[in-house]
């Protein structure tokens, strides 16, 4: 079985290699070409829109795509996937829509751009005969970042000038055109300048960059720049966000020294009243202190001279008593 195996596998490579040596000996039916786009990281679509009026079975029919440098992406043999001849690039990055006789190119990248074709056999009773072939052209696109405005320096005392910067980052392919606008209140002026580009030698994505000098007059106000990056000349304009610039604020005078002198004598006066204040309001509570234990003192004084009294009455009446019972004791002791 396993020598079976081989056996077929080397025998679709053979075929493949010999099919690729006579593509240009036989005139393929319903030759077409068409153009697409995909876009960084997501899926492409390489049709061969097969037409198939007679219905064939994909188990009669041998197709598969390759690319310009005639490395095979994907193969269908009789009705079966054969990866054996698929180069090592494509590799799980393919998938075959049957309805549509459309291969998915999925996780596309920059290098994936240029011409495709797919190739299509019938296996009929005389062996495979040319069915269909059809190219595509693969256009891969990338978007660009919002422009961005940086302000390297600002104006000084001394000058109007300002210094701007403008990016736009991970972007294909290289833009034509970036350009700052300036608007005013009753103009518009575009200002052109050189465009800084690099390019990643992984991914081959554009990161590219403008920077101007600009004078803008003091007493200028509302003033709007705007950063625009052009990609392609039939594509929308990318917009920064606007970088605003008010007048040049006025610079705040000094105060008078005299008016200084004046506030900071106030300001001590004031000082100086709280603290008398403080000091005689504490001296009047501690005063208040005493007075409060004498009479508190005379009152427990007074209220012990009372009881004190009430003693001594209680003892008077006490003695008067006694003395009327030795009284009437002796009268009764003289009878």
């Amino acid at each position: 079985m396993g020598i079976c195996d081989s056996t077929m596998g080397l025998s679709n490579t053979l075929f493949v290699m010999a099919f690729l040596l006579s593509v240009s000996a036989f005139p393929f039916l319903g030759a077409a070409s068409i153009k697409s786009q995909a876009y960084f990281n997501e899926t492409g679509h390489l049709p061969c829109h097969f037409p198939n009026s007679q219905n064939i079975s994909l188990d009669e029919l041998v197709l598969f795509w390759q690319n310009q440098d005639k490395m095979v992406l994907y193969e269908l043999y009789l009705g079966k996937e054969n990866p054996d001849n698929v180069h090592a690039e494509y590799k799980g990055r393919t998938s075959f829509d049957q309805d549509s006789w459309t291969l998915r190119l999925h996780n596309v990248q920059i290098k994936d751009k240029g011409l495709y074709q797919c190739f299509i056999h019938h296996k009929g009773p005389k062996g495979l005969v040319p069915a269909y072939q059809m190219s595509s052209e693969l256009s891969v696109l990338a978007n660009f970042s919002q422009p961005e405005i940086l302000l390297i320096s600002n104006r000084t005392e001394n000058s109007d000038i300002i210094n701007l910067t403008c990016s736009s980052t991970q972007g294909y392919p290289e833009p034509k055109k970036m350009y700052f606008l300036l608007e005013t209140e009753n103009s518009t002026t575009k200002y052109d300048a050189v465009m800084n580009k690099s390019q990643n030698n992984v991914t081959e994505l554009y990161n590219v960059s403008i920077s101007l000098s600009f004078s803008v007059p003091s007493e200028t106000n509302n003033v709007s720049i705007f950063c625009v990056l052009q990609p392609e000349p039939m594509e929308t304009e990318l917009l920064s966000p606007p970088y605003n610039i008010g007048a040049k604020p006025r610079e705040t005078p000094l105060p008078d020294k005299d008016h200084t002198v004046w506030i900071a004598g106030l300001l001590l006066t004031l000082v100086i009243v709280c603290v008398m204040l403080l000091f005689l309001t504490r001296r009047k509570w501690k005063k208040r202190q005493p007075g409060r234990s004498r009479e508190c003192e005379t009152m427990r004084v007074e209220e012990k001279e009372s009881e004190q009294t009430e003693e001594r009455v209680e003892n008077r009446e006490i003695s008067d008593e006694a003395r009327r019972v030795v009284n009437i004791s002796k009268t009764a002791s003289g009878d």
